[in-house]
């Protein structure tokens, strides 16, 4: 011990040269120690976390892993796209059978335009897309039918906007007014307060008037046909 405090004695100007050196030494070994001490607290919370995902039996998901969406999160979804289909259906319907609307904005029925082409097709893919009722959807077949829904509701909204925009403007003026005509006979045809006689005597002279300017959808001349046999039937009861 002696022999070294001599040489200390001796040598202390080689301090400064190295102390750079000694002083660098220590702060990596400081680091170093530190950078350890994190990791092995790291680790530590990890056997933790895996200790507690076997205890309550859960896993945790892993980071930067997409979800896969519940069962129950996709029936919600789905009875989401259902009804948001249903609505455009009914606005449909609403221009379908009501042969008013019918005469009144002929482009939604024509099926020359190809705006109501289009409509007619986005309708058929979503209703092709619709599940039976009770059915469940993977996620990729739900994303499927809602792109379907979607393009199905903008079609129509384009149709429709089109078709009020443009009225009766590609008819000529007696054109117009045989289309006049035959919405005042149908609203006769379907007035319950007529007689049946009438409403059915309305109603061919209706379609007389349609003739070579609009064709009624089938299932607007079904309806007409339906209510006016309903009036003869209750006229032959009471008879």
């Amino acid at each position: 011990m002696d022999g070294f405090f001599d040489f200390l004695g001796n040598y202390w100007w080689l301090v400064f040269p190295f102390g750079g050196f000694i002083w660098a030494g220590i702060g990596g070994l400081g680091h170093y120690l530190e950078r350890g001490r994190r990791e092995r607290h790291e680790m530590r919370m990890e056997r933790l976390r895996l200790r507690h995902q076997v205890t309550s039996g859960v896993a945790a998901p892993a980071a930067g892993v997409p979800q896969s969406p519940t069962p129950d999160a996709l029936a919600r979804d789905l009875d989401r796209v259902v009804a948001r289909h249903d609505a455009v259906l009914r606005r449909w319907l609403d221009h379908e059978l009501d042969a008013a609307k019918v005469i009144d904005y002929p482009l939604m029925t024509d099926m020359r335009e190809p705006l109501t082409r289009d409509f007619h097709r986005a309708k058929r893919r979503a209703d092709a897309l619709r599940p039976d009722d009770g059915e469940q959807l993977d996620a990729t077949r739900l994303a499927e039918y809602r792109d379907a829904v979607e393009q199905f509701e903008d079609a129509f909204e384009v149709a429709l906007a089109e078709a009020r925009r443009r009225k009766q403007q590609d008819f000529t003026d007696a054109e117009r007014k045989r289309l006049q005509t035959a919405r005042m006979l149908v609203g006769i045809a379907v007035d319950e307060a007529a007689s049946a006689a009438e409403r059915q005597s309305a109603y061919r002279r209706a379609r007389a008037e349609l003739d070579g300017l609009i064709v009624l959808p089938d299932a607007t001349a079904a309806d007409i046909e339906q209510r006016i046999a309903g009036a003869i039937d209750r006229g032959t009861t009471t008879a």
